[in-house]
């Protein structure tokens, strides 16, 4: 059976166009800094997307409309997610851990008064990390926060929020976890979920 034709648009590239060859695709966002690109499933789509300015995903996208990038690849089924949610900026915070294979719910943290979600995605992730050195683990941990993920790589949670009496107990889980991470070595991978091409991650908690 021959292969479905994909379509690429790009906004901001070494040459910007459509490419029908991720191949060619690849070699005008390759190395371009800030690279805007996107695919899709048929011409029609590919044409009305490029004469409009591009617009960055801000919610999971349905499977039709996903970005097609074979560079990334699928997720990995044997591994975990974490993800946290807000009810407010600040707001109630939470956040959780599940099994990617089969949804299972690992753990789950809060709701706590006067949070932020970039807090919870930084703890949840720092908890992730915990559990499987705990468990002897090996399985990678995906995240869709690069927030998360850089203030985890350098060992500091770096919020602008302001400590209050509410939202006490959330700034002592922050420092048992900046002590976590200052005290312990871990080997287990932090990968970047992939949003826009494989939908939600799995622990998000469907409150968009």
């Amino acid at each position: 059976m021959a292969q479905k034709k994909k379509y690429y648009v790009v906004w901001d590239g070494w040459n910007p166009g459509i490419y029908t060859d991720w191949g060619e695709c690849k070699e005008q966002v390759l190395n371009y800094p800030n690279a805007k690109f996107k695919g899709f499933e048929n011409e029609d789509e590919a044409v009305a997307a490029f004469s409009e300015p591009y617009q960055p995903s801000t919610h999971a996208p349905k499977a039709s409309q996903r970005v097609i990038n074979p560079a990334i690849g699928k997720p990995i089924a044997d591994a975990i997610a974490v993800d946290a949610a807000c009810s407010g900026n600040p707001g109630k915070m939470e956040y959780r851990g599940v099994y990617i294979r089969n949804g299972a719910q690992i753990f789950h943290v809060g709701p706590f008064e006067q949070g932020t979600n970039n807090i919870g995605e930084f703890l949840a992730l720092v908890h992730g990390l915990a559990y499987m050195k705990k468990h002897g683990f090996e399985q990678p941990i995906y995240s869709d926060s690069a927030n998360a993920i850089s203030w985890v790589k350098h060992k500091k949670c770096k919020t602008k929020l302001v400590q209050t009496s509410k939202n006490a107990p959330i700034f002592d889980m922050i420092a048992r976890a900046e002590k976590w991470l200052a005290e312990n070595s871990y080997q287990t991978q932090i990968i970047k979920w992939e949003t826009t091409v494989w939908g939600e991650i799995p622990a998000d908690f469907g409150r968009k």
